[in-house]
């Protein structure tokens, strides 16, 4: 075997291992090209500005490309109580070998400890946590968009290798039938608020995107900003985010609860894209687009993904939750034709987050594992403290 940085040139390459070690799988969809090419291009992610990566493939010995991974060292990336400077490796895919596995590994070991890091974590993404993170445990049904996905024996090579799971991504999934599914203690809280002219429940509306940009921002600043180094996040942002998102947001499904008018809690849910991304076969040119358009028109969309779900410090435990999560679950089975939410990245190391998922009596669909590798032996592991 032979293991070799990855260029420029050969970023085609890198997408095909993924797509070639999939191509037995019924339940596989394709990443869009341009999501991963983003990753690695300094003009599109804004995270290579101050950091570095580095790819590499594996072949073997007739030249056929077998594996691959990549390697970070982002200045942002911190979580609670570390106490080393960790890299991250991710994108990785590798035959059902184990010395494969430790060749992609040892590679990007190396690179990192070059780079000053004293541990790595894997899978994880340049970027956002929302997006190809975690090492897929548990739930090997389809993935939906931005979920990673992979044989159910990366997990044995990442832990035959010596990575230890540093926490576990829950996502939990509901069925979105009947009436008055909740527990009591939703509807008790419902009620309680909906009594109290002083708060309201708003879903989105694509014409007032400015609004409810800044109503997102107020509750993400409130929420998250300075947790884990999250910065604050400012009203440009959000609007681009949200004009990012304008193409496939459902504006029935994003819920906002306000106090006296202020934004004081958000319910973002977005339809399942990869319900329609699955018949574009990585591609989004002119063409894909318009076909993404038309099916976008003809298809009638079964799942919603939970992406984010936030209650400002000063309303938390208050019951607020309760009562925007009622406002929207009447509406939308109302209004729209979806059976089933599925909620993701549920950290473990988050009880109280979890636990409204098993208030809504929802259960654990999915589980990615986030691992640790420590490059000092002798140095004890320590797993995500809880919150």
């Amino acid at each position: 075997m032979t293991i070799q940085p990855d260029s420029a040139k050969d970023l085609k390459e890198f997408i095909q291992v993924n797509v070639d070690l999939n191509a037995d799988n019924p339940n596989y969809i394709r990443l869009l090209d341009k999501d991963v090419k983003c990753i690695f291009d300094l003009g599109k992610n804004k995270f290579l500005k101050a950091g570095k990566v580095q790819r590499w493939i594996l072949r073997n010995e007739a030249g056929m490309s077998i594996g691959r991974i990549a390697a970070f060292v982002n200045p942002r990336y911190k979580n609670k109580g570390d106490k080393v400077k960790v890299g991250g490796v991710g994108f990785f895919e590798c035959i059902d070998a184990q010395d494969a596995a430790n060749l992609l590994f040892d590679t990007a070991k190396d690179w990192l400890l070059s780079q000053g890091m004293e541990a790595m974590d894997g899978p994880i993404n340049m970027g956002e946590r929302d997006r190809w993170w975690g090492c897929l445990a548990e739930g090997f049904h389809a993935p939906q968009y931005a979920i990673n996905y992979n044989p159910p024996y990366y997990r044995v090579l990442f832990e035959n290798y010596g990575f230890q799971i540093f926490y576990k991504q829950n996502c939990w999934g509901l069925p979105l039938s009947g009436t008055d599914q909740l527990v009591d203690k939703f509807y008790a809280g419902h009620a309680r608020f909906a009594e109290n002219p002083d708060y309201s429940a708003q879903h989105f509306r694509t014409n007032q995107l400015e609004k409810f940009a800044e109503d997102f921002c107020a509750v993400y600043n409130g929420a998250w900003s300075g947790h884990e180094g999250n910065k604050s996040m400012t009203h440009a942002q959000a609007v681009k985010l949200f004009k990012s998102m304008k193409q496939v947001i459902d504006e029935n499904i994003v819920w906002f609860a306000y106090h006296k008018g202020r934004p004081i809690a958000m319910w973002i849910n977005l339809p399942d894209i990869n319900e329609i991304f699955k018949h574009l076969n990585g591609k989004f040119g002119l063409l894909q687009q318009l076909r993404f358009l038309y099916l976008k028109r003809k298809h009638k969309g079964t799942t919603m993904v939970g992406l984010v779900f936030g209650v400002i410090p000063e309303y938390q435990g208050t019951g607020v939750d309760y009562y925007m999560i009622v406002e929207g679950e009447r509406y939308f089975k109302k209004t729209r034709n979806y059976t089933h939410l599925e909620m993701q990245w549920m950290g473990d190391f988050n009880p109280k987050i979890n636990n409204i998922s098993k208030n809504l009596r929802a259960e654990i669909v999915r589980v990615l594992h986030t691992y640790r590798y420590n490059f000092d032996r002798s140095i004890p592991f320590e797993r995500h403290p809880f919150i």
